[in-house]
């Protein structure tokens, strides 16, 4: 039984390529367990497939990613171990390297999951580990206590001794910002935690969260995941993109594929019918967003690349976008989204994108 399953049996006791790169890029590190080996300053790095795989650096935090990060929110609840393992596998193997997962997913056993395959197929090194706290059962919400011991246990399930980024999984009103920023600090400065970002929280808030770190002399936020889309654009472009240029906010998109719908694969309610996120995909089968599939069609043709793909390239080609954060339950999905760091959008292409989905 592995460490992962037995998380399970508790689980279930304690509870029912156009990359436009950003100016400020800085040459990458490769790490090879403890050892860094500087790389051409293009930010690329050489994989086991003999591909050349971009890095991004992630705002102004010391960390470099693949431009594509892989949520393990399916990990334990529609991927069973078998299938979790193949999935970052593969990954692995495109030059993935930006992991991202929280304590609340299918009650921690996402965590458990990635840990167990981390400790059977890699060094720690090679992979930049993003969870979040605040929505977990055990420990709900942002007060210092909360963090600190949400942190403790996703430690135990990921079997590291650090988390890379810490996501604020909850916008918590009723607890100070000043003091949930205290908490984190105190992680930080332990060694538990390296950098921490926003999840969710409004343009006004971060602003808050700046202001205070300032004042108390703590770690600010370096990065934000927020819905963001071809089919969702105004929240993050007309709030949101101004306060993460002002802060140099590394942004992740979730939802980046609008639950599945800009993969290409549902264009009518009969396409729909028995996948588990159907009625999302419902409420999205409008003439305007089937005319923003029908131009990434036309697009993708022309790069011999997926329709997700060029979906995913264009969140790449927006100001200070990183990484949209993906879902895969498949080898052949994860190289599908993982084709986006190399499909090469013209700006045409990209102005033609922005006119359909405006």
């Amino acid at each position: 039984m592995t460490d992962a399953t037995r998380h399970v049996e508790s689980s279930r006791s304690a509870a029912p390529n156009s990359l436009i790169m950003p100016d400020d890029e800085a040459p990458l590190a490769r790490t090879t367990g403890r050892h860094s080996i500087p790389t051409s300053p293009i930010t690329t790095v050489p994989v086991d497939l003999g591909v050349i795989q971009p890095r991004r650096r992630l705002g102004v935090a010391d960390l470099r990613v693949f431009p594509v990060a892989l949520s393990g929110k399916v990990f334990g609840w529609t991927a069973d171990e078998q299938q979790t393992f193949d999935v970052l596998d593969t990954y692995f193997a495109q030059g993935g390297n930006f992991v991202d997962t929280a304590d609340s997913y299918a009650n921690g056993l996402s965590e458990s999951l990635i840990g167990a395959w981390m400790k059977s197929r890699i060094t720690r090194d090679d992979i930049v580990l993003a969870t979040k706290v605040g929505k977990s059962e055990e420990n709900p919400g942002l007060t210092p206590r909360s963090i600190e011991r949400a942190v403790d246990a996703s430690l135990r399930r990921l079997g590291t001794d650090r988390i890379d980024l810490l996501y604020l999984h909850v916008d918590d009103t009723e607890v100070a910002f000043e003091r949930t920023l205290l908490g984190v600090d105190r992680l930080i400065r332990a060694g538990k935690v390296r950098y921490f970002g926003g999840s969710d929280h409004s343009g006004n808030r971060l602003y808050e969260a700046r202001i205070a770190a300032g004042m108390l002399g703590v770690a600010p936020m370096v990065a934000l995941q927020n819905e963001y889309s071809l089919v969702h654009r105004r929240e993050y472009e007309e709030g949101l993109a101004k306060v993460a240029q002002q802060q140099r906010l590394a942004v992740m998109p979730r939802f980046a594929l609008a639950s599945g719908f800009l993969s290409g694969r549902y264009r009518t309610r009969s396409d729909i019918r028995g996948y588990r996120r159907g009625s999302e995909v419902a409420r999205l089968l409008s003439k305007k967003n089937l005319r923003i599939l029908a131009e990434l069609d036309r697009i993708a043709s022309l790069h011999a690349s997926p329709v997700a793909a060029v979906a995913l390239a264009w969140l790449l080609t927006k100001p200070n976008v990183v990484a949209p954060v993906v879902s895969a339950t498949s080898p052949h999905q994860v190289t599908e989204l993982a084709e986006a760091a190399r499909v090469q959008l013209t700006r045409h292409e990209v102005a033609e994108l922005d006119r359909v989905s405006a």
